[in-house]
C-alpha cells in the first residue's frame, strides 16, 4: 500500500533529510517549499495520505496551511517547529494537527510517531473497502451505496465479501456453496440462485456487479471507469 506523504518547510537541508527519512521508510515523498505551495499540491494530488507541514514558512505559514487543510479534509498532520515550548504544541493540537513535534528531533522518535499515524491510516482503509458506488466497513459489516446503509444478513454478507474477495473470476455454485455454507450443508444447490437473486435486489443499482455466467455460476464484476 504505497503512502504519499507531503513536506512543507522553506529549509531546502533540512527538507531533504525529511524526505530521506520518509523514502527509507518506504513511503513516497512531495516536496512543498512554502505555504502557497503545499496548499496547491495538496488540492491539486488529491492523493495526499500525510502532510508535515513547518510552522515558520513564507506565504503561508503552516497553521494557516492547516487552517485551510482542515476546512476540507480530515488527513493526518504533522506540525514540524522549533517554537519547542508546551503553549505552542497545544495551541497546534487545538488547531487539528494530530502530532506536533519539536525541531531538532530524534530520527527513531520521529520514525516512531509517523508509524503510528500511518498505521491508523492503513487499518482504516482495510477496514473499509470501496468498490464502484459500494462502501464496505468490514469491522461492523455495514454496507452503504451512495451513502444509504444496506440491510444484509449474515449470509447475504458473507455471499457478498466471498464475490468481492474473488472479483473477475467465475465461480461455480460448488464453490461458493462449499466456502459459505459448507461441505456439509445437505440443501438444494439452487440456494445459491435463490440468494444471489435476493442479495441483487438489495443492491440496488450495484446488483448488476453480480454478474450470470451461463453454465458456470457467477463472477462479481465492476467497471472502475
Amino acid at each position: 500500500m504505497d503512502m504519499k506523504i507531503l513536506i512543507a518547510d522553506d529549509d531546502p537541508i533540512f527538507r531533504e533529510l525529511v524526505c530521506d527519512i520518509i523514502k527509507k521508510e518506504g513511503y513516497i515523498s512531495v516536496e512543498a517549499c512554502n505555504g502557497q505551495q503545499a496548499i496547491d499540491i495538496f488540492f491539486d494530488s488529491k492523493d495526499i495520505d500525510l502532510l508535515i507541514l513547518d510552522v515558520m514558512m513564507p506565504i503561508y505559514d503552516g497553521w494557516e496551511v492547516l487552517k485551510e487543510i482542515r476546512e476540507h479534509s480530515e488527513v493526518p498532520v504533522i506540525m514540524l517547529t522549533a517554537l519547542g515550548d508546551e503553549k505552542h504544541e497545544v495551541f497546534g493540537l487545538k488547531k487539528g494537527a494530530d502530532d506536533y513535534i519539536s525541531k531538532p528531533f530524534s530520527y527513531e522518535v520521529f520514525v516512531a510517531r509517523l508509524n503510528v499515524l500511518l498505521r491508523k491510516i492503513k487499518k482504516s482503509r482495510l477496514d473499509e473497502m470501496k468498490i464502484g458506488r459500494m462502501r464496505i466497513k468490514q469491522e461492523t459489516h455495514r454496507v452503504s451505496i451512495c451513502d444509504s446503509e444496506i440491510e444484509l444478513n449474515r449470509k447475504e454478507y458473507s455471499l457478498l465479501i466471498y464475490l468481492i474477495e474473488n472479483r473477475n473470476r467465475v465461480l461455480t455454485r460448488e464453490q461458493i456453496l462449499r466456502n459459505i455454507w459448507g461441505y456439509d450443508f445437505e440443501g438444494d444447490i439452487r440456494t445459491i440462485d435463490t440468494h444471489i437473486k435476493t442479495l441483487r435486489a438489495k443492491l440496488l443499482s450495484c446488483g448488476e456487479y453480480i454478474k450470470t455466467v451461463r453454465g458456470s455460476g457467477y463472477m462479481f464484476e465492476v467497471d472502475e471507469s
